[in-house]
C-alpha cells in the first residue's frame, strides 16, 4: 500500500469513491474534485492498493477558525499559507472499513498539518462518528451552523496550540 497526494489522473478515482462513501447529497462532485485537486492536490491523503484508491482524506487549509458551507463548493478559498488544515471528507470504501486505513490517513494529515506549522485541524462530522475523531485529539464543539447535506454537524477540532500548553502544564498545578 501506498499514501500519495493527488493529481488529475486520480480524479476519477476519487469521484467512485467518494459516490460509495456519501448520499448524493453530500458527495462531492467530479467538477469539484477537479477544482479541489487543482487548488490544493498536495492536502489529499490517497491511500492505494495497487491501481485501485481504497480510501482518502482531503481538504484545504484557510486562515478561517470555522468550517463553513461555502468551503465544500469553491476551492479557490484555498490559501497555503492559512493556519488551519480543513478537512472536508474522510472517506474508506465500504468493503475496505474497520482496517484502520481511515485512522492512518487521519495521521499522516494531523502530522503534515504539524510540520507546516498549522494551529491545527478542523472538520465535522454527524454525531455517531465523534468518538472515533476523538481518539486521534479531536474535541466536539457541538453542532455547527452547517447544512450541508442537509444534515445536522458536528465541528471538531484538533488544536497544536492547546496540546502544547498541556504538554508544559502537568493537570493539578
Amino acid at each position: 500500500m501506498v499514501i500519495k497526494h493527488a493529481s488529475r489522473k486520480d480524479i476519477a478515482a476519487l469521484t467512485a469513491v467518494e459516490t460509495a462513501c456519501f448520499p448524493p447529497a453530500e458527495a462531492a462532485t467530479e467538477k469539484e474534485f477537479i477544482d479541489r485537486v487543482q487548488y490544493y492536490g498536495n492536502h489529499f491523503w490517497l491511500l492505494y492498493e495497487g491501481d485501485k484508491l481504497l480510501a482518502f482524506v482531503d481538504g484545504f487549509v484557510t486562515d478561517e477558525p470555522d468550517l463553513t458551507d461555502v468551503m465544500y463548493e469553491d476551492a479557490a478559498l484555498h490559501n497555503e499559507q492559512g493556519a488551519w488544515q480543513m478537512i472536508f471528507g474522510v472517506n474508506t470504501l465500504p468493503e475496505y472499513r474497520q482496517h484502520g486505513y481511515a485512522g492512518e490517513l487521519l495521521r499522516r494529515a494531523i502530522d503534515d498539518a504539524r510540520k507546516q506549522g498549522r494551529k491545527g485541524l478542523v472538520l465535522t462530522c454527524k454525531e455517531p462518528l465523534i468518538g472515533f475523531y476523538e481518539r486521534f485529539g479531536y474535541r466536539d464543539e457541538g453542532v455547527c451552523g452547517s447544512r450541508h447535506g442537509g444534515a445536522a454537524w458536528h465541528q471538531m477540532r484538533l488544536d497544536f496550540r492547546r496540546e502544547r500548553q498541556q504538554s508544559c502544564c502537568p493537570q493539578g498545578r
